[in-house]
């Protein structure tokens, strides 16, 4: 868990209940020998460069403090060329009344807070994009709209009242955002990803509850949040993804934001992006001599692209979006009428399309691996009279999805393991699940997914909470590791 630390250059400040020491105190007393996980909040005037706010958070990143503002925040806030094309995310969430604005509207932002209701939505968008205790926002009328300018605030600028306000947003911030150590005194703490209203979420509730209770074990304090309720990632160690993934969705730009705030972070964004990309993982394959299904990338519906695929394959055909999870946006064809349609149909969403050789087994194999490591095997049957794992148009819930078998890795085909272990070294050293047919003697790699479904009583019906233990440890490793760094 992480200690507080404000840090402040004015000559008086209120009883806060915090940690409240002088830029000269921080400068003369730390690090300190056997300190626990500090955080600072930066309340030093950072209005030029080299001063005393620059030069707090710059030794508390060399510090391995987390600290807000970062000397990243505090550079972009100097530098503002850009600034317009940065805001236009902003403007859908600007209040009607802005495009009538015949004075400017100042805006005083207390950690991502505003007194008017009105004006919270681009506050807290502000705060997030420029995460510091204190911002000046200048909304006002120019010849291409509205003008968007944002600056470091100055504490000392402050009448009385807004003093008193912002000392108590601090309060509530570090109360309730960055927490202080709790009676647990777990080491550290992680946010999970999780939306139990998703239809196909890849872990189930009882799953996250073993996710959870595994991470205490192991020094890690978890909270479960959706991805629209973690605002604040800095305030934790590590984040776990356990909702579907993409792209085009705040999976990814969480990842990456964690990451970039020097989170342990599974799924890492790089992986989001290959694993998500069907089109990656055919060329990635092909380069690297993982055996895979044959497959054509085409770009229309044209004869000719109909006539090259017809002298490459025999009907049936498979044909996959390139983003798809779930055999969701993934079709078999049985003839030229079929193909030509379906196409047609794909590229209304995507430039490109795959299409693959129909190779039709009982079961797939699914293999975990984390980092480098097979830790689960699964035989995944086909659902009843379909051809996929996943029938998504069956109307029985039954019939949704086919039976499975959980085996131990050591009983797994030795060629199905390695062929696995290869095609996730490709992406990363995270948490995959690498999906495998294997007709006779022959492996094919369908595909390597981040996020792997881990339900309770299916991939965890051999291992059990030894699975999750193992998942947890990982991250313990990491943050042991992040730590000696």
């Amino acid at each position: 868990m992480y200690k507080t630390i404000v840090v402040t250059d004015q000559a008086e400040t209120p009883s806060l209940d915090l940690n409240v020491i002088t830029f000269d105190q921080y400068l003369a007393d730390y690090p300190k020998l056997g300190e626990p996980r500090t955080r600072i909040i930066n309340l030093c005037d950072t209005e030029h460069y080299l001063s005393r706010g620059y030069y707090c958070s710059l030794l508390a990143e060399s510090r391995q403090h987390r600290v807000l503002p970062s000397v990243n925040t505090i550079n972009d806030l100097r530098y503002q060329d850009d600034m317009d094309e940065r805001h236009q995310p902003l403007r859908p969430l600007l209040p009607k009344i802005v495009g009538s604005l015949d004075v400017p509207v100042e805006l005083d932002i207390f950690f991502g807070w505003v007194p008017d209701e009105e004006w919270r939505k681009v506050a807290r968008s502000l705060f997030e994009r420029y995460a510091s205790p204190l911002l000046k926002a200048t909304l006002s009328r120019g010849e291409n709209g509205v003008e968007i300018q944002v600056e470091r605030g100055n504490l000392s600028g402050l009448n009385e009242d807004k003093r008193e306000m912002f000392y108590e947003r601090l309060r509530v911030f570090t109360q309730q955002v960055w927490r202080n150590p709790s009676r647990r005194q777990h080491r550290w703490d992680m946010a999970i990803l999780y939306n139990p209203d998703e239809a196909t979420a890849p872990s189930d509730a009882e799953a996250i509850k073993r996710f959870v209770k595994a991470a205490s074990k192991v020094g890690i304090e978890a909270e479960i949040l959706r991805s629209d309720q973690l605002k604040y990632v800095s305030q934790y160690d590590a984040l776990f993804i356990r909702e579907t993934t993409s792209i085009d969705h705040p999976t990814y730009r969480l990842s990456r934001k964690a990451e970039i705030e020097g989170l342990v972070v599974i799924d890492d964004a790089t992986s989001i992006m290959r694993c998500c990309n069907k089109i990656f993982l055919h060329d990635a394959f092909s380069y690297n001599g993982v055996h895979a299904p044959s497959t054509l990338l085409v770009s229309n519906n044209k004869s000719k692209e109909l006539d090259r695929i017809e002298a490459k394959f025999s009907y049936p055909v498979v044909l996959k979006m390139p983003e798809s999870s779930f055999s969701i946006g993934v079709y078999k064809v049985a003839n030229r009428e079929e193909l030509k349609d379906k196409l047609a149909l794909m590229f209304k969403e995507s430039a490109l399309a795959l299409v693959q050789e129909y190779l039709y087994t009982d079961y797939d194999w699914r293999i975990g691996v984390l980092n480098g490591r097979a830790i689960y095997a699964c035989k995944y049957f086909m659902a009843r009279d379909h051809w996929q794992i996943y029938n998504h148009a069956s109307s029985r819930k039954s019939g949704k999805s086919g039976s499975f078998e959980t085996i131990p890795t050591f009983e797994a085909p030795r060629a199905v393991i390695d062929a696995a272990l290869k095609a996730s070294a490709i992406i990363g050293n995270g948490l995959y699940g690498v999906d495998i047919k294997q007709k006779g003697k022959q492996i094919y790699v369908i595909e390597v997914n981040d996020n792997p479904s881990i339900e309770h009583e299916v991939e965890d019906a051999y291992l059990g909470d030894e699975l999750y233990m193992m998942i947890m440890q990982e991250f313990v490793d990491r943050l042991e590791r992040r730590g000696r760094s």
